[in-house]
């Protein structure tokens, strides 16, 4: 299955976490590849080192901090890192969170990104995270689910805290 966490409203990977911890419940094998996050401890890894599944942080933070060029590389090489294992065979779940973003900020290009699809095996679930997720994607999925903000603290200038937002 193909699934599609994406808006603008908080939760895309909080639902894919959730999801993770359901499929190991389950007896699944889970892999996380964040193609964004880098560089910060988040309550969510802190949690699964608890846990055996296993997630990476492949990027670098924020896209507006550092060379647009190295961010390109590490989107790269956390492409090349899906691709790997997806054709691995040792996960039945892999979460590839913040993707969507990769794409809109053209780290990554979405013939890239719908590469995993041709080459993801019919037994292996794949989850995309990230806003704006594109139009090709939303059609390819077969579950899509669409975040909508209504309001956030932030809004009224309260700050991130640790254990909720990261």
């Amino acid at each position: 299955m193909t699934i599609v966490y994406t808006g603008d409203g908080k939760g895309k990977t909080t639902a894919a976490l959730g999801l993770a911890l359901r499929a190991f419940g389950g007896g699944e094998k889970v892999l996380i590849l964040q193609f964004i996050k880098g560089a910060q401890i988040s309550g969510e890894l802190e949690a699964l080192k608890l846990l055996p599944i296993e997630i990476r942080q492949c990027g670098l933070g924020f896209t507006s901090h550092g060379e647009k060029s190295e961010h390109v590389a590490a989107a790269a090489n956390a492409l090349k890192i899906a691709q790997d294992e997806i054709i691995s065979g040792k996960w039945n779940l892999i979460i590839l969170d913040e993707i969507n973003y990769a794409v809109k900020f053209g780290l990554i290009s979405e013939a890239e990104m719908l590469n995993l699809l041709k080459i993801c095996p019919a037994d292996l679930d794949l989850v995309f995270t990230g806003r704006n997720a594109s139009e090709k994607l939303i059609e390819a999925a077969d579950l899509v689910t669409e975040m909508k903000l209504i309001k956030h603290p932030y809004q009224r200038g309260i700050a991130a805290r640790r254990g909720i937002e990261f």
